[in-house]
């Protein structure tokens, strides 16, 4: 299997007019292993989606570096592919050409034609190749963001919070759309998330991170079998757990006195 990602000693600085140094990211590092789904959790700043920036390429660490399967990340890649909480579809294409996008701009698409509609059909949208974003729904369109994606057969896939701006019914299904499509293609999984629930029904691990500057407080491993239950007495434990490390991640207890 490829799409292993190794993260060594990574530091992220943004620099402010007429103000400090921002350090988004300290001392990260970490292993995420081919095939594998992995969550990122944390406080909203704590640079979760600056991470997965540079694990796309799209920014340069200021210290360490970044590996898949062996090779440096150093700019973006097909092999990476990255999906947002907007679609961002073209509004002028309609779903075929909006997947295969990627395949014209890369200047193969005569020769992966029927790619394009295998994953068009893969994220169960075969009866709506000709329709344009306005007329789809929120997860329809985020589906057809997966499949582009996905369309370029890549190493890793990267989920800054994808699920995010659908209602809970619509994300409840989109997440079994994501584990299907996990189970089928192996392709390794980062996605950025605030919500506890789906890292822990989607993820092999749940990464827990701690507020700015970013740091990694606990890697926790969700040993439950897929499909998970989310009112099994072990998935409410791990969340209790999850909750209470976020409560405290990065918090020093100053000591009691009592005279």
């Amino acid at each position: 299997m490829v799409g292993e990602i190794t993260i060594e000693g990574v530091v992220k600085r943004f620099s402010q007019q007429n103000a400090d140094d921002v350090i988004a990211l300290s001392g990260i590092d970490l292993n995420i292993r081919a095939g594998e789904f992995v969550s990122l959790i944390g406080p909203s700043g704590c640079g979760k989606s600056t991470l997965l920036r540079l694990i796309a390429g799209l920014n340069g660490s200021d210290v360490g570096k970044l590996y898949i399967d062996g090779e440096e990340i150093s700019q973006p890649s097909y092999e990476r592919g990255l999906v947002f909480q907007n679609p961002m579809l073209f509004p002028w294409l309609n779903v075929h050409d909006n997947v295969a996008f990627g395949l014209r701009a890369r200047s193969i698409y005569k020769d992966n034609k029927a790619e394009v509609d295998k994953f068009i059909d893969l994220v169960g949208l075969a009866a709506f190749h000709k329709s344009y974003p306005h007329q789809l729904s929120g997860g329809m369109a985020q589906r057809v963001s997966l499949a582009r994606a996905l369309v370029n057969h890549p190493k890793v896939l990267l989920l800054d919070e994808p699920l995010g701006a659908l209602d809970a019914f619509t994300r409840m299904n989109m997440q079994d759309e994501l584990i299907r499509i996990w189970q089928e293609r192996q392709t390794t999984m980062i996605m950025v998330t605030h919500d506890v629930d789906e890292a822990i029904y989607l993820s092999d691990r749940v990464i827990v991170m701690t507020p700015r500057p970013g740091k990694i407080e606990k890697c926790i491993e969700v040993k439950q079998s897929r499909p998970r239950a989310r009112n099994n007495p072990e998935f409410l434990s791990l969340r209790s757990t999850i909750l209470e490390i976020l409560n405290f991640a990065g918090h020093v207890k100053e000591p009691n006195y009592y005279l």
